[in-house]
């Protein structure tokens, strides 16, 4: 790899044009941001700006906008993905056929695969050969924050340590501070699950439940974030960081979150889909439905999950979701949290 690597943000979204300002505004990065909205990434050409999502942030001329199928460098040193989760696999094959393979691929979009399952990580080992490293980016982060420049913090996970120093090297500025970790697993299943725990918290708050019922509902939602990692592989320790806690609290109490808005709509009586239409991706909703199904195939007693799968499947309503969760026998505090197989 060159002094100067190339690195391609996949995802011109408001995380993904983040991320590319955050390495672009480092200096030593040549950094191309694909969009698949081919006009859309035109006028941000024109304008130097992602009215759309990051309206007001100025997006510096060398950062390089790349739309739809337009050609890029063939010998790209890092894929950053930031597309909506559930699209990760399509997009990936399609640059797999497009350019050549890169020396890594760091995910930066949270969920698991419809159908399938699988984490980020088993997505790139799918479309990519073995030469090609997998990373993880996740934290306590709102997108519009990271491009104004306020102090921000993000685990960088990665097996290949070389390649997790190299990430941390680029992204780190004196507002931007990376942390790094092995556990890849860890921080995938963290940043995943926060985001049904905030649709979670958005009901219980949309309810008026009260900040008692919130903080106890972020503690038992680390319970089971941690009971469902640790029986995938994922480290104890890694749910008490960045990765796990840090993100769970900021998106379950602030309203920039998009699954916490979500959860608060569906508490006030709007149905999903008309919800989703106003607010945009809610990467959650998905996660939720895949993660409870995948919870039973294991034996893992996902409580607070399957009441938020069953209210987005409109099989049990916000107000009997509570009420089933207050209705569960009691058990110890600590029950179940590191055995996957006992109940919470």
């Amino acid at each position: 790899m060159s002094s100067k690597p190339q690195i391609l943000v996949l995802g011109a979204g408001a995380w993904g044009t983040a991320l590319a300002l955050v390495l672009c505004r480092n200096g030593g990065n040549e950094v191309f941001l694909w969009g698949r909205d081919a006009d859309a990434i035109a006028a941000m050409r024109q304008r130097r700006i992602n009215e759309r999502y990051l309206p007001g942030i100025k997006l510096p001329q060398e950062l390089n906008l790349v739309g739809g199928a337009q050609a890029l460098p063939a010998d790209i040193d890092i894929i950053v993905a930031a597309v909506p989760f559930q699209t990760l696999r399509s997009v990936l094959e399609f640059f797999a056929g497009a350019i050549g393979p890169p020396g890594c691929v760091a995910c930066a979009c949270k969920g698991l695969e419809r159908d399938t399952f699988l984490r980020a990580d088993q997505i790139v080992a799918d479309v990519y050969p073995s030469t090609t490293a997998v990373a993880i980016l996740s934290g306590p982060n709102f997108a519009a924050e990271v491009a104004e420049q306020r102090p921000a913090a993000i685990t960088v996970a990665a097996w290949d340590g070389s390649w997790g120093r190299e990430l941390v090297q680029r992204f780190h500025s004196p507002l931007f501070r990376p942390y790094l970790t092995a556990d890849v697993i860890g921080v995938e299943i963290g940043g995943a699950i926060k985001n049904v725990m905030a649709i979670a918290a958005g009901i219980g708050d949309g309810l008026g439940l009260g900040a008692n019922s919130r903080a106890a509902l972020i503690t038992r939602g680390l319970a089971e974030i941690t009971r469902f990692g640790v029986a995938q592989g994922g480290q104890l320790e890694t749910f008490m960081g960045l990765s796990g806690l840090g993100d769970l609290v900021l998106t379950c109490t602030d309203d920039k979150s998009r699954n916490r808005r979500f959860g608060l709509q569906l508490a006030a009586g709007e149905k999903v889909a008309d919800a989703i239409a106003d607010i945009g991706l809610v990467e959650g909703a998905t996660t939720a439905v895949a993660l409870v199904e995948f919870a039973d195939r294991l034996g893992i007693e996902m409580p607070i999950s399957r009441e938020v799968a069953d209210t987005i499947a409109s099989k049990t309503t916000p107000e009997q979701a509570v009420r089933n969760l207050l209705a569960r026998d009691p058990v110890a505090e600590a029950a179940g949290l590191l055995s996957p197989f006992n109940s919470d």
